[in-house]
């Protein structure tokens, strides 16, 4: 029997003050972004939200800018080995685990914040199943602003691509970039500054939000809106940590991811406009319309890196992505 909205909450309400002799559950959300990326600021609210709904019973603690110790690669396999309980892991840097976590960071293919959401749902099964194979629950998602191309010079036309050493964060991106620029690398968002200063990378694939979060305006004044992707994150919880909760705080948790993924994706279109806003004050020149030369190069390589996405991808990945590029034409 289906609940009205009204006579659910009540239920849940009734479950979470209940039992209020229980024992307080305290669990550790690691994250390799700052606290005040899009993905730290998440987990932050979550967290508030979680402890608000189970009356303090259940106190979500996140771990952000990589004081774990682990790196986004890391995080998934920390989980599942039960290290640690939560993660909120960049979707891009899981791709050796399962091409599927590449799907959001497939270059132009969700080029409006709305076909970005559209994707995900089509592939939320997919990424459900990748994390109860790896013995985790998914709770929500966080989606980046677009990512861009911040460099120390203009991307002013493709002899300028040429001369990018840049930082991708993935496999696909790094497949795109090493086409058209002199260097390309995966490199964590965490190993970053040194590189940069050590001016062995001249650019870096990141949104705004990313770079606003490492101030990577020290090192690189310049943004090209190329709108490569809008990624996600994912947000886990190991099932043996999920199954130690009782029946109030697991919905105290649900409520509470539900409630952020709403949250998050009505929020993006004001947090690429607060972004672009702060890196103009910190003295970032950004290229709203880069060069038709440079999109046709980034095109044209992202072309082939799909299609060697494909061969690697599971067939039910392949169907959902052709269904959703078949839609959108």
């Amino acid at each position: 029997m289906m609940l009205g909205k009204t006579a659910a909450t009540t239920v849940l309400l009734a479950a979470l003050i209940a039992p209020t002799h229980a024992q307080t559950v305290t669990l550790d959300l690691i994250n390799e972004y700052p606290a005040n990326s899009i993905v730290g600021e998440a987990d932050a609210y979550f967290a508030d939200a979680v402890r608000r709904l189970s009356n303090g019973r259940v106190v979500i603690h996140p771990v952000p800018d990589a004081k774990s110790g682990l790196r986004t690669r890391e995080q998934l396999k920390a989980v599942a080995d039960g290290k640690f309980a939560m993660a909120d892991s960049f979707g891009g840097a899981l791709g050796d685990e399962n091409p599927v976590f590449l799907m959001s960071t497939l270059p132009f293919a969700t080029p409006s914040l709305a076909d970005a959401r559209a994707l995900y749902e089509a592939a939320r099964p997919l990424y459900e199943q990748a994390f109860a194979e790896r013995k985790q629950k998914l709770l929500y998602v966080v989606p980046w602003p677009p990512s861009g191309i911040w460099s120390a010079a203009p991307v002013s036309g493709v002899e300028a691509l040429h001369a990018l050493k840049i930082r991708t964060y993935d496999t696909t991106g790094t497949a795109v970039f090493a086409k058209v620029a002199a260097a390309a690398a995966v490199v964590s968002f965490a190993d970053l500054n040194p590189r940069l200063e050590g001016g062995d990378i001249n650019a870096v694939l990141s949104s705004g939000d990313g770079g606003a979060g490492r101030q990577l305006w020290k090192f690189l004044r310049n943004f090209s809106e190329v709108g490569y992707a809008i990624p996600l994150s994912f947000t886990s919880i190991s099932l043996d940590a999920w199954a130690s909760l009782d029946d109030a705080a697991r919905a105290a948790i649900e409520e509470s991811a539900r409630g952020m993924a709403e949250r998050q994706w009505a929020a993006l279109a004001s947090r690429i406009a607060d972004n672009f806003a702060r890196m103009r004050a910190n003295g970032v020149t950004i290229d709203e319309t880069p060069p038709a030369d440079v999109m046709a190069a980034l095109r044209a390589a992202a072309a082939q890196s799909i299609a060697a996405w494909r061969a690697k991808a599971s067939p039910e990945a392949q169907n959902v992505l052709a269904a959703f590029l078949a839609q959108k034409h």
